[in-house]
This record gives C-alpha cells, structure tokens and sequence, in this order.
C-alpha cells in the first residue's frame, strides 16, 4: 500500500471548497446558508477485526484498517460538499469530523461544517 492509500482531502478541481478556518483569504462570504453534513456508518469486518486483536499482540499500525478508516472519512467528506452543492453553496467553511461507535456494531463517520456563498475580495 502507498501513502495514496492513506490520504484524504480535496481534489484540485473541486468547485466546493472545504476548509477548517472560519474564512478564506482573498475572499469574503456573502452568505451563509447554514450547517450540512455527511454521514456513513461501516460496520466492522469480521476479518480486520481479528487481524487488529493479533497485530495489536505485536504491535505496529493497523493498516488495513487505517485504510477503511480513511476511505469512510473521505466517503463522509464527498457526502457533505454534496449536501452543500445541492443548497447553492460553493464553500464550507469550519469543517470537522465526529467520529463514533454506532450501537456496538460499526463506526459512524460524520463530516460537518457550515455550508456558504464566497466571493473573491
């Protein structure tokens, strides 16, 4: 596995931007629509889960899972921008992620933010 496999964010080419600031230099927000976000759950893999319990018997980075857990953070970020998309929004401006155990069964992802209208100053 490269470190692709390990990254998340945006592409180049988004026409909703994402940012964790509540701003964006050179740009001024003429509206605020209001908070969106995007949420999955995983369930666990009966597989992963008994190779994290013998790996964590050694040690080391769970990667197999680090990758899951990236793939549902971004999953949850692609849902949000289309929340965002979908009410006329072009930014979301102090995104974050929560992340939770969902009854015991899985891992419930959520991205978060307030959902904007920037301009260029």
């Amino acid at each position: 596995m490269g470190i692709e496999d390990f990254g998340g964010g945006q592409t180049a080419q988004a026409d909703v931007l994402v940012v964790t600031t509540n701003d964006v230099p050179g740009y001024q927000v003429t509206q605020v629509i209001g908070e969106v976000f995007g949420l999955t759950v995983r369930s666990r893999h009966l597989g992963s889960q008994i190779g994290a319990g013998l790996k964590s018997l050694v040690g080391g980075e769970l990667k197999g899972l680090t990758k899951i857990l990236v793939e549902t953070r971004n999953q949850a970020m692609e849902r949000l921008v289309e929340q965002a998309r979908a009410r006329g929004a072009n930014a979301v401006l102090m995104m974050r992620f929560d992340v939770s155990e969902a009854a015991d069964v899985g891992t419930e992802v959520c991205a978060y933010g307030t959902a904007a209208v920037i301009s260029r100053v």
